[in-house]
Formats: structure tokens, sequence, C-alpha cells
């Protein structure tokens, strides 16, 4: 694995912890690291051409075959990173995506992750493309690769065209499925959170589904479920589990999961699932914070479930939460898989809810 220390704001070795995770989850075994310091990536490989050559030397002596760099890279920098290391480059958004194919299981979440990748290669294929047609002669000649380039572009975006025509379809679905649960008076809970914080098991202990999928790994869950809950008062309510967000997810996987995401959006509250014991709760909720605003999600009314308190002991999670509380948020200590609290959650959930609607919160 590759790193730029640019300052001091990020946390190289947590992020690097994150991705050795990442690439676990794709069975690839980490077998080395560098990290250079510098004020900004080289224009032109990212680290700097010494650096690279000297990389992908270690790279070889360890009997690596791939180099994976803690960060984007341009096509450009990614093609002089590969030539100069004679491997394999991937960057972050790219592993992250791989797990999305990965774990893609429906032909929905399938459709999706197909549209981001291909959204992905277009800009790669402009580098591909000046390679393809250097036998074809000077500037402002048309040679066969330039040709195959071109054609292999317009299949791309004719691909990414039928499947934003299919992804729309889902999309109206979804709408029509949302009026008719708001005209039969039900409330939508979306939990969200960081990846691997507990929604699925979250979503299991307050529905009693035990069918429910859930798997310690990253992105386990992909497509939205969807689940009636009774409230302490009596009421019915919708809770939505939906996928997992992280540190640098590419872009174009949240514009190609926007029909999925449109979920949270429309939502009227959200429970945000954090899991203190990962040692970085304060920047994973911001993190989740930051995806929920660029999806439209960010002023819906929310609580957070601080999980997993049976791996961090009560007073650890009261501290954490007292400073939470700070903050302005409501935030209840939980633990999926115990139970504790729940019941506790559910209270705050339900007066949230008919909190403006003019009915009377039986149990509050």
């Amino acid at each position: 694995m590759v790193a730029l220390d640019e300052d001091d704001s990020l946390d190289v070795p947590g992020s690097l912890e994150e991705l050795s995770l990442l690439l676990g989850n794709l069975g690839i075994t980490t077998t080395g690291i560098s990290i250079q310091r510098r004020s900004r990536p080289d224009p032109g490989s990212f680290i700097g051409s010494g650096k690279a050559e000297l990389v992908g030397a270690e790279a070889r002596d360890l009997g690596a075959g791939l180099i994976v760099v803690n960060g984007s890279l341009s096509p450009g920098q990614a093609a002089a990173l590969g030539r100069l290391t004679g491997l394999t480059v991937w960057d972050r958004p790219l592993v992250i995506m791989k797990i999305f194919e990965d774990r893609a299981q429906t032909g929905e979440a399938k459709l999706q992750i197909e549209l981001a990748r291909c959204r992905y290669e277009i800009p790669f294929l402009k580098g591909l493309g000046l390679q393809m047609s250097r036998p074809g002669g000077g500037v402002g000649t048309r040679g066969p690769g330039e040709t195959e380039f071109e054609r292999h572009r317009r299949k791309l975006e004719r691909r990414i065209r039928e499947i934003n025509r299919k992804i729309e379809a889902i999309r109206e679905r979804r709408k029509d499925q949302r009026k008719h649960r708001a005209r039969a008076g039900l409330a939508t809970v979306a939990l969200t959170g960081y990846t691997n914080s507990g929604k699925s098991t979250l979503l299991r202990r307050l529905s009693g589904d035990t069918d429910l999928p859930v798997a310690n790994k990253l992105f386990s869950t992909l497509d939205p479920f969807i689940r009636r809950v009774r409230l302490p008062g009596g009421d019915p309510v919708l809770f939505t589990d939906t996928v997992g967000f992280i540190r640098d997810l590419p872009p174009d996987l949240v514009a190609a999961f926007s029909a999925t995401l449109e979920e949270v959006a429309a939502a009227d509250l959200v429970i945000l699932v954090a899991d203190p014991s990962s040692g970085r709760y304060e920047e994973d909720v911001e993190v989740v914070e930051e995806v929920l605003a660029s999806i439209g999600a960010g002023t819906v009314p929310r609580i957070i479930a601080l999980n997993k308190i049976d791996r961090i002991g009560p007073e650890t999670a009261e501290t954490i939460r007292s400073l939470a509380v700070r903050s302005g948020d409501r935030v209840i200590p939980i633990s999926a898989l115990r139970g504790d609290n729940i019941p506790e959650l559910l209270t705050v959930v339900e007066g949230m809810l008919f909190m403006g609607r003019g009915k009377e919160c039986a149990s509050c």
C-alpha cells in the first residue's frame, strides 16, 4: 500500500488500517506499506517517479503483484505508476468499487454497480485512446487504435444510458411505494451509518426477523431491507436498512445508488448507527453526515444510536454520549447484539415521530 502524508489533518495510520481491511475483504493480503511525506500529490505519478521506482522494487522483493494507493488517482497518474513500478495499480475508490461488485446479489444492485464502474472507466479510456492511436500516425489522423477507443467509449456511453433508464424505472417504482405507505399513514425510519456499524443487526433486533442477513464484513447490505416494527404505543412503523458509508466513497457510487439512497432522504427520521468501539467515532459520524448532506438527507431529524456498547463498557459509552449530546444530538447507547436499551431507543423514536404530527404518544 502507498500513501501520502500531506499534513497533520489526516489520520494516515488509521486510514491505511481501513484500506488494509478493505483489501482483506477482497481476499488480498497486505505485504508492505510505503508512506511519503509531501505537500501535495505529484501531478504526474502521485508519488514522484523516483519514489515510484523504489516502491516497485520493494514490492517485487516482497513478492507483491499489486500496488494500492490510499487516495484517488487520475488516469495519467495510474498509467505512470503502472509504468514506473511494472505492477498493476489500484486506487482506493477502485478497491471500494470492487467490494461493491463482490457484494452485489440482486439485479438492482448489480445494475447500480455496473453504472458506477462504467462512469469510472470512461476517463481512463482517454489515456488508453492516446496509447492505442499512436500507430495510426500524426496529429489529425484517425488510426485504427483511435477508432477502437472511440468504439469502446460509445459502447460504455450506450450502456450507461440503458442502465439509467432501468434505474429510473426503479426510482419511479420506489416513489410509488413511498406514496402508498404515506397514504396508509406509515412513518419510515432509515438506518444509516458507517459500514459495519451494526445496522443490519439492529434491524434484526427491532423486527425480530432472524432471517435477515447479518455479516461481520464491509458493505454486507447493498439493497434496502424494509421491515415493519411496532412501537411501544402499538403503532407500526417501517424501518429501512440501506448501504453503509465509508471515507472517500467514490462519487460515481453515490450517484449510481441514488435510487436506493433516496429512501434515506425521504424518511421521517434517521437513526445514525455509530460504532464507538472503532476508535474513530467522531470521524465516522462526520463522514456519514457529509454523505447524508450530499443526498439531501442532512435536514431529516435524527437520533444517534451508539451501538456495540457491549464492547466498550458503560462508562466509555456514557462519556461519548455526553460529548455527542453537547453537540445537540439525541444519543442513545445501545447493543443491537444483546438488546441493551432497545426499548429506550424505540420510545425516543416514537416521541420524535409523533412530535408535530398532532398525535398523542401513548408511551411518552
